[in-house]
């Protein structure tokens, strides 16, 4: 039919939600650029995998390292001699965990873009999902560098990501627990 609504939902996305080091939370469905797998280094075998985002029940971040970092410039651009700013940057170096559904987990450096079309509200329903909401973007990246200027705690990162139905019905608790009650 030609005048049916348009399926705007994804089929390889997969319910869920995701935490932000700053303990905001995203409920929705989740998703990568289509056609995509979660490419990890395996440290144990010493390997990259590619992993389905529909086999994974979760994936959490591990901070290994932050620190301030001095930002510099070359003084010549023919010349290796630099110099410092005095301003400072804060980066931070992160080990991502992939649980997968049947338990195994995989740790390693990891570069991904996660999609997090959200569940919202309606008249039609408690939590129905809105194919015309935007979907937002979070980068998944083993190294990370914030503005010049700003401190460790305003670089925001993911911290977990959890995925399915079990995952949605947490995350719908975690927002409503976070919201102010309007009632007190």
């Amino acid at each position: 039919n030609p005048f049916a609504p348009v399926k705007t939902d994804r089929d390889d996305a997969v319910p869920g939600y995701l935490e932000l080091s700053d303990g905001s939370v995203r409920v929705g469905n989740v998703y990568m650029t289509l056609g995509k797998r979660l490419k990890i280094y395996d440290d144990q075998t010493k390997r990259q995998r590619e992993i389905p985002l529909r086999a994974v029940g979760r994936i959490d971040c591990n901070v290994l390292k932050e620190w301030m970092e001095k930002e510099w410039r070359f003084k010549e651009l023919a010349l290796d001699e630099k110099y410092f700013t005095g301003r400072e940057y804060p980066s931070r170096e992160c080990a991502y965990t992939i649980t997968l559904q049947d338990g195994r987990t995989i740790t390693g450096p990891l570069a991904e873009i996660i999609f997090v079309r959200p569940f919202v509200s309606t008249p039609s329903g408690p939590a129905a999902y809105r194919p015309d909401a935007e979907a937002e973007k979070f980068l998944l990246h083993k190294r990370q560098k914030g503005e010049p200027g700003t401190d460790l705690k305003s670089l925001v990162f993911v911290k977990t990501i959890r995925l399915g139905e079990e995952a949605l019905e947490e995350g719908r608790k975690k927002v409503r627990a976070s919201r102010p009650n309007p009632a007190k």
